[in-house]
């Protein structure tokens, strides 16, 4: 037997407004403060994207959503079942809650029937994995949550967004206890062998499921093209060619507004879909699975070897993270984010660390891309922006406002201005540079007070001696950090040397971040 097994992606970011600085002005004129909460209002475009939910919702999910319940019960009984399964983000239910209930009520219909699985991925859709395992926990486990709060299911199975993977993310996948994860199934990691086989991830036990893109793309990008050879794409040829494509799991992943939205109902990508589970059921040999059960019960074949460097995705030709990652407004911006995470969690204010997590939004950074020729288009057809420079340049003005607000917090809140000297990275040029003695550099550096504190647990002693007997360490408290209290209590350290001043220099660096953290 073969099992195939269908995954839609079920997505809708929150676009950011071009009138933000209006909407500003006004709320300003209008309350006179601005709160994290009235600014989510004001940074996003949430008519535009209602409008686009309401529409996708009439178009796709809700008519998608009945076809394929009504398919679940024709073949309850049956020996052989349909099943399909969906990985939801957290801000398209968000938004199916505000503006269209019975989006979620429809989903729960299709859970009840017993026949769909659920994935987990990141609540925000974001590159989260890319630069924070931290951020990157978080966001999975809320995820969950919501899965678990709005259906009752806690998933087993689990994606990256739009199926980034390495090794790391993998690892990161097996220890939060899921048993299988979807990715790519990209030649240059496949090498010789075929994706239409269950592997495991190198390092760990989760198993994998790879992606057969040519079969998921046939319907999720070629259906209705006139100038492919194969058009029309119907029911009986594209089950046939399922039944002769070798393997024991054939994995069938592509964007849910694939049906309705991408390929209008006129198209006949309804009927497509209403068909297809009994044209793949005349053969014998061919077998719905959700990933669980596909993975569980089909032999791991071999192993699948992701470094960091080869990190791949489902996104365009390249199938890397260049969708997001490759000009310089990308990089820029994804820059921007990045260095924001340490302060904004530092401040602790939920409001505006949602605020930073909705603009972490892989789409944002989707619509700054450069390319040209299929991949370009694609990426001009789902932007409400004119060009990748608007895209980039709406972006900044938004993100810079956040940046201004969250630091202003800083400025005004002395408690909250020492948490942030103590956590924040100096400049490159006035990094704290270990020596055992003049003109004999270590190759230790600290940029924080939490890096000093680890490299002087490590360094060896003479290298602590000579900073200590130099004032180095007061000096750069003092003049690069700005702790003031914490420089005064340094200098007293006096009279000691070998470990029992490392133990001393500790405490004191321990006992100054224990009182500001704890206020």
């Amino acid at each position: 037997m073969t099992d195939i097994v269908f995954m839609f992606e079920v997505h809708q970011p929150y676009r950011i407004s071009r009138e933000f600085r209006d909407k500003l002005g006004e709320l300003i004129a209008r309350e006179g403060r601005v709160t994290p909460e009235a600014l989510e209002d004001i940074y996003f475009d949430n008519n535009l994207n209602r409008f686009v939910f309401e529409r996708a919702a009439r178009r796709c999910y809700l008519p998608a959503n009945e076809v394929i319940l009504n398919e679940i019960d024709r073949y309850r009984y049956e020996n052989r079942k349909f099943k399909v399964s969906y990985s939801i983000s957290g801000v398209f239910l968000e938004q199916a809650e505000k503006w269209m209930p019975e989006v979620i009520d429809s989903f729960k219909r299709l859970v009840d029937t017993g026949m769909v699985e659920f994935l987990d991925q990141t609540y925000y859709h974001s590159l989260a994995s890319v630069f924070s395992e931290g951020e990157f926990i978080e966001q999975v486990r809320e995820h969950r949550r919501i899965i678990k709060d709005l259906f009752g299911v806690e998933p087993t199975a689990v994606e990256n967004t739009e199926f980034i993977y390495n090794n790391r993310v993998a690892h990161i996948f097996a220890q939060l206890g899921y048993r299988v994860v979807f990715t790519e199934g990209v030649e240059r990691v496949l090498g010789w062998r075929s994706p239409n086989y269950v592997y495991k991830a190198r390092g760990s036990d989760i198993r994998v499921l790879m992606r057969n893109y040519r079969l998921s793309d046939d319907i999720g990008f070629r259906f209705a093209a006139r100038w492919w050879e194969e058009y029309p794409l119907t029911a009986d040829k594209y089950s046939a060619w399922l039944a002769h494509t070798p393997g024991d799991v054939i994995n069938l992943c592509m964007d849910y507004e694939t049906f309705g939205e991408h390929f209008p109902a006129e198209t006949g990508i309804f009927e497509f879909l209403r068909w297809l589970p009994g044209e793949i059921l005349k053969w014998e040999h061919l077998n719905f699975a959700t990933p669980t059960e596909a993975a569980e019960r089909n032999p791991v074949r071999d192993e699948i070897d992701v470094p960091e460097h080869m990190t791949i995705s489902w996104a365009d030709l390249e199938r890397d993270l260049t969708a997001w990652l490759m000009n310089n407004m990308q990089w820029n911006a994804f820059s921007k984010v990045v260095k924001l995470e340490k302060p904004i969690k530092i401040l602790g204010d939920k409001g505006f660390l949602r605020l930073w997590r909705l603009l972490m939004i892989s789409d944002h950074l989707y619509y700054m891309n450069t390319k040209g020729g299929g991949p370009g288009d694609v990426h001009t057809y789902f932007s409400p922006y004119g060009t990748a420079l608007e895209a980039y340049v709406v972006f900044s003005d938004v993100f810079s406002d956040l940046e201004s607000r969250v630091f202003k917090s800083f400025e005004e809140d002395y408690g909250m201005r020492s948490k942030w000297i103590w956590a924040r990275n100096v400049p490159q040029s006035k990094v704290f540079v270990f020596y055992r003695g003049w003109d004999q550099p270590l190759g230790w550096k600290a940029s924080n007070m939490d890096e000093l504190l680890w490299c002087i647990e490590r360094a060896p002693i003479e290298s602590i001696e000579f900073h200590h007997s130099n004032n180095h360490f007061v000096k750069w408290v003092r003049e690069v950090v700005g702790d003031n209290i914490l420089a005064d209590r340094l200098s007293k350290v006096s009279g000691l040397n070998g470990e029992e001043l490392r133990k001393e220099i500790i405490k004191t660096l321990v006992g100054r971040r224990d009182e500001i953290f704890s206020s």
